[in-house]
């Protein structure tokens, strides 16, 4: 048999010795098999091993007749190959194999060729030299390791002294891991963990074989993500608590226990470390540490808690201090740091955020509580027309990025190529050349590694650069006119619509010309463009290009298919819907196109601070749970008016404008959970009716909070005047938008159930403490913390691998799972079929047809119902939504419909259009069970695909090179 005296120990040949040859291919063949043997030594898969101790087998109850060595060598020659094909079948690739596996296999093979008398002689020898084993460890091993099914396993400790594996704990972590979770196999998981463990394995390395034997597992049983998560919390707890001086290790049933001293310990080590403010030393740490809730920890999927331990908890000298609920706590005390009552506020705080109802944004997460809280998520600039202040917008772009914000530049003010420069008597080079030096500052700060500076950058479509703005993310051309790294953005006048709808010219100006049109919207800014266009054509205007306006949008959707950029943008809803009008014009959208507040160059950096309610935290038993609702947002609305007053201002006009205007932007994600929760596709009118009823219900909640704090903190400070002081809220804007673009150009569902005179009487009355109160974010981030769907987005597959700073992470609908159980669908075969149908249901013949509706892809969803829900939305938020467009098969036509329909429905921006992905899940796992690789393309991302040469053809699909995290469809340079 093959036993580990018969497979010596094996050295690393020197080159051109004899055992570097022919022997030592053979020896660690198929593939690269290694072999652990019971003294935890690896060595390489030696097949004449097990030919020799087999023929010793054979010889010891045959005898050694040449008539019996004759037979023997026949049968040891074919046994071993059956053997050696099983062995390869199971591991083509190679891998690690135990050598009680081998000797299992062995004594299988002997038993079904009849070899009984072997096969027992074979057995007994397995047992009497177990017992030798046995007789041979040391009495304290034995009272460590006396674990009936698995041997002794030595770990090398952090000292470098050996001990033996305790068995009883790791059995004791693995059975809270799997607690509860249904379909997830306790054994399955140590099985094939303590496979892999070898004598003087890492304590760290036994708990990395455990998180990775139930992270395979996770496409074949979307559970086993909370157990991978649960495991890995093993690790965190050493880590956090060793660092403390607590505990060097603790089960998930002691924290109950721990929390309570981990809380002060942590919060005094960090301020200590210059970490913390030491401002949270003040709060009763001890009532704070015991209303953490050790069970919430439970609630994290693999992905969730990994992202949190590698980009959000505060470390030092790359050891993590912090755990979940400790995590959680911070926030909450940084958040609630100047209320009155604030311990009570703090676990108020808390509760909410760990409980996974809502989260605040991504520098909300990152900073709350510490030495420097930068809390806010977004700034909006005006970059003016000279070079002190286009440097100075610069300055101000490094400051805001370094601490975690995105920005949003208007650059409409800057003269256009060829322009005269009266100070030098010389021609301007246009916006161009600064746009890149924007973009290479977003790529040196880049928020101090913890995520990629992001920066979007905003024109006007009559400017007269706008052409080469179109082209600036071509991968062609010249690249110092090229900006691969940064957003860009299309600020489109209701005007120019028009213009194309009636396919007459559109004129472009230098901005230096016409300095008027940056403020005017609706139908002072036609009337005003309107006569700059007859000074043209008088040749009163030198600097101007008269095209066709279908022309120039044509180029628009091309450059937009081609690279994904410019965004387009609606000026004229975002001015004429902004509650804030009679203070100032809204120049622009920010990084992801739903934050629209008033700018101004040197005067006001508009400031926007963010957080999320979990839409599908608030559906109970297939409704939507109002009282929950109206709970939640009371608490977040003040969570989020807290941050203008605790956040840390890198510059100052962002300080003055944020405490004069106080917005906020409270948002959604989890939607596509929501309607899975109550079995509704995405692309049907339920689901639009749904997404009309949620916003609603949000928005009222939301304007009634904001209200209420106005009354026991004071209006904010500019409300009189605006929308909300005249009693006209975000539904009542519509009309103002209808009058001024054309009842012919808006069609906007303006449908109202709740009782909103009420509540237009409270807002006149008692004021508000927000000037911008609703904005829909992308949530990439804090959606994977939370473990639901992000934003507003419908699901992009339903089997897919992730791939962000984190690592690599299979994604497993888990609604869909549970359907194609209770069906009995779910199987082998159907996540074989899954994956190669990149994660789509419609080619699975045996898939009922309501299932397929309902878990319809991205791709899958027609674009109408996408924009359909998107403005009902619109209606309620009084900002707006970051909304990707999915469009499959893309043509200039479909483009040109689609984005016709979004400015006709109301809508007030797009964000990203998607074209189906030119790189795929790579397949090759399909058949052997691992973990999804992903091509080194770009992975399962969609990308944009280039167009045909002319705008008007139709674009082929092409792969282009992907240049900015956001181009992945779990953005997160936002959330």
């Amino acid at each position: 048999m093959y036993t580990e005296t018969d497979q010596p120990q094996v050295a690393q040949p020197q080159a051109g010795s004899p055992s570097s040859s022919k022997h030592d291919l053979e020896a660690t063949a198929p593939g690269q098999l290694r072999v652990i043997k019971r003294n935890g030594t690896v060595v390489p898969f030696d097949i004449s091993k097990i030919a020799v101790a087999m023929t010793k087998a054979f010889l010891a109850v045959e005898g050694g007749t040449a008539a019996a060595s004759s037979r023997v060598h026949e049968t040891v020659d074919n046994l071993t190959k059956q053997i050696t094909a099983t062995f390869k079948r199971r591991m083509p690739s190679g891998g690690t194999v135990h050598i009680e596996d081998i000797q299992d296999q062995v004594e299988l093979i002997l038993m079904r060729s009849g070899e009984h008398k072997v096969a027992r002689d074979y057995v007994l020898y397995r047992e009497e030299h177990a017992r030798l084993r046995a007789a041979e460890t040391s009495p304290a091993a034995q009272e460590v390791a006396a674990d009936p099914e698995y041997p002794t396993v030595q770990i090398t400790l952090d000292d470098g002294s050996t001990a033996p594996l305790d068995m009883a704990r790791v059995r004791t972590i693995v059975s809270e891991a799997c607690e509860g979770l249904e379909d997830v196999n306790e054994r399955a998981i140590l099985d094939e963990a303590m496979r892999n463990l070898y004598d003087g394995v890492s304590l760290h390395d036994v708990n990395t074989s455990l998180v990775i034997t139930a992270r395979t597992l996770v496409e074949k049983e979307p559970n086993y993500s909370y157990a991978t998560a649960r495991l890995l919390m093993d690790k965190l707890r050493a880590e956090a608590l060793g660092f403390l001086g607590i505990a060097e290790a603790a089960t998930q049933a002691e924290m109950h226990t721990y929390y309570a001293r981990a809380l002060p310990a942590y919060v005094r080590k960090g301020v200590e470390l210059e970490l913390l403010d030491p401002e949270l030393l003040n709060f009763d740490l001890e009532k704070l540490g015991n209303a953490l809730l050790a069970e919430r920890d439970l609630q994290f999927t693999y992905l969730g808690l990994q992202t949190l331990y590698d980009r959000y908890f505060i470390h030092s000298n790359d050891v993590r201090i912090e755990l979940p609920q400790v995590f959680f706590m911070r926030v909450a005390m940084g958040l609630a740091v100047e209320e009155d009552n604030r311990e009570e506020r703090a676990i108020e705080f808390y509760k909410l955020l760990s409980s996974f109802d809502y989260m605040s944004s991504t520098p909300t997460l990152f900073n709350a509580g510490t030495l420097r809280p930068q809390l806010s998520s977004c700034y909006l600039t005006t970059v003016p027309d000279h070079l002190h202040g286009i440097y100075g917008a610069m300055q101000d772009n490094a400051m805001l990025s370094k601490f975690a914000g995105g920005l949003g530049n208007d650059w409409t003010p800057v003269r256009s190529l060829g322009a005269y420069i009266k100070g030098t008597n010389g021609r301007s080079q246009g916006v161009v050349p600064f746009l890149k030096v924007a973009n290479d500052t977003a790529v040196a700060v880049n928020q101090g590694g913890k995520r990629k500076g992001a920066v979007c950058a905003y024109l006007e479509t009559w400017h007269l650069d706008i052409e080469e703005f179109l082209e600036l993310r071509k991968n062609t051309g010249d690249d110092r006119r090229r900006t691969h790294d940064m957003n860009t953005a299309n600020w489109v006048p209701d005007l120019f619509m028009k213009r194309v709808f009636e396919d007459k010219d559109w004129t472009l100006f230098s901005p230096n010309d016409v300095p008027d049109l940056h403020d005017l919207y609706g139908a002072e800014f036609e009337a005003r463009y309107t006569h700059y266009e007859q000074l043209a054509a008088e040749g009163k205007l030198k600097l101007h290009k008269t095209l066709k306006a279908v022309d120039l949008w044509r180029k628009m959707l091309g450059m937009l298919f081609e690279t994904g950029h410019p965004w387009i943008t609606f000026k004229d809803a975002c001015n004429l819907r902004s509650p804030q009008q009679h203070v100032g014009v809204v120049h622009s959208s920010n990084l992801c196109t739903e934050i629209t507040l008033n700018t101004k160059a040197n005067e006001e950096i508009a400031v926007c601070n963010l957080g999320s309610v979990n839409l599908a935290q608030h559906i109970v038993d297939g409704q939507l749970d109002r009282e929950k609702l109206a709970t939640t947002i009371k608490t977040a609305i003040r969570m989020l008016d807290n941050v203008i007053d605790i956040n840390y201002y890198s510059v100052d006009t962002a300080r003055a404008s944020n405490l004069r205007h106080r917005p906020i932007g409270l948002g959604v994600m989890g939607f596509q959970d929501a309607l899975y929760a109550q079995h509704i596709a995405y692309g049907s009118p339920e689901a639009v009716e749904f997404a009309d009823v949620s916003m609603e219900a949000i928005s009222y909640h939301a304007i009634e909070e904001s209200s209420n704090l106005a009354a026991e903190r004071g209006r904010y400070s500019t409300f009189e005047g605006s929308l909300w002081s005249k009693g006209q809220l975000p539904i009542d804007s519509i009309d103002i938008l209808a009058k001024e673009r054309g009842l012919d150009y808006l069609q906007q569902d303006r449908t109202q159930r709740l009782d909103w005179d009420t509540l237009r009487e409270k807002v006149k009355s008692q004021g508000m403490r927000n000037s911008n109160v609703m904005a829909i974010a992308p949530t990439a981030t804090i959606a994977n913390i939370t473990g639901v769907s992000q934003s507003i987005e419908p699901t992009y597959q339903n089997l897919y691998v992730k791939s962000n700073l984190s690592g690599e992470f299979t994604v497993v609908n888990p609604s869909l799972v549970r359907d194609l159980k209770a069906h009995g669908l779910w199987d082998s075969v159907m996540v074989n079929d899954l994956k190669y149908y990149e994660g789509s249901l419609q080619k699975i013949d045996r898939i009922p047809a309501a299932i397929k509706q309902q878990y319809a892809t991205a791709f899958e969803v027609e674009p109408r119902w996408i924009v359909e829900a998107a403005s009902r939305r619109q209606k309620w938020i009084d900002q707006a939504q970051s909304l990707n467009l999915y469009i499959a098969g893309a043509n200039g036509k479909k483009l040109d419909v689609t984005y016709r329909m979004a400015w006709f429905q109301g809508l007030k921006t797009t964000y990203y259009l998607r074209a189906l992905a030119a790189t795929t899940t790579e397949k090759s796992t399909i058949d052997t069970g691992s973990l999804n690789a992903v091509s080194a393309g770009g992975g399962s991302a969609p990308s944009a695909a280039a167009p045909a040469a002319s705008a008007s053809a139709e674009p082929q699909a092409a792969p282009v090179p992907q240049a900015c995290s956001l181009d992945d469809p779990d953005c997160e340079a936002c959330q």
